[in-house]
């Protein structure tokens, strides 16, 4: 072997082990942040290679990996962007249904808004806000819920003025943690988590007053080992059980 071919040898091995030692990134949902968080805490346990996560909107999410973002698997809030993607021969296969959501309207304690009882008291306490936090609709399945729950609540029309939009849940979410607005719109997920909670009181939407939350996953094509692992494990019982201690309906 000359040394010009086997300088190239050597680099093909070193870029090519290299690209196996990256970590898969994962896009996730921000309505799963801390459910997705003990998820991959217990995945790893058993020193499986670490991963690599994003969190924030479906829709902004279908968009970057549509344009090439470098995601290995796509754990969305809902069906829509997912089955985009694979009908765009993006995705191994049409992927799973791993959780169905739920919505819940959070308010600030600090605002003095009394307990949320009945929908007059819902309706006093929007009118009485500063302003109501949602994640856009066109981007966040929880924002198209809580848009869809208003509506059919007959709420639309005093709390379409005082609508204040996120990028994603987890945004609108901290809206009303921080103040910025004494209500909002959330997923249950986030409503029960620790540091929410601590600040916030919540009450969950009628799911009849709106669509189901299906939240599907898929595998990108190409996904390494790593996340076809992790997209298994998210269908196992201890992911199943994770799930429902943050509110989520896990399907059989």
């Amino acid at each position: 072997m000359t040394i010009r071919l086997a300088t190239l040898f050597t680099a093909l091995v070193f870029f090519s082990g290299g690209a196996f030692a990256q970590a898969a990134t994962v896009a996730v949902a921000a309505n799963m942040k801390d459910a997705f968080a003990e998820i991959l805490m217990a995945s790893q346990s058993s020193g499986k290679p670490e991963m690599k996560v994003v969190y924030g909107s479906s829709g902004n999410f279908a968009t970057q990996i549509m344009n090439g973002a470098p995601f290995s698997l796509f754990i969305a809030a809902d069906e829509k962007f997912p089955l985009e993607l694979f009908n765009k021969g993006r995705t191994i296969d049409e992927g799973t249904v791993y959780a169905i959501g739920k919505l819940a309207i959070i308010t600030k304690k600090s605002s003095g808004i009394a307990s949320l009882d009945s929908k007059s008291d819902i309706a006093k306490a929007i009118t009485g806000a500063n302003k109501v936090a949602i994640a856009k609709p066109d981007l966040a399945p929880y924002g198209k819920a809580a848009v869809q729950y208003l509506k059919a609540e007959g709420l639309w029309d005093i709390a379409k003025d005082k609508l204040v939009y996120a990028d994603n849940i987890g945004a609108a979410t901290t809206y009303v943690v921080s103040g910025a607005a004494d209500i909002g719109f959330t997923a249950l997920s986030l409503a029960k988590s620790p540091e929410v909670a601590k600040q916030t009181s919540f009450l969950v939407a009628d799911a009849k007053l709106y669509e189901p939350i299906k939240q599907r996953m898929v595998l990108m094509k190409g996904a390494p080992p790593q996340a076809v692992d992790l997209y298994r494990f998210m269908q196992s019982p201890q992911a199943k059980l994770i799930l429902q201690k943050y509110g989520y309906t896990t399907p059989y």
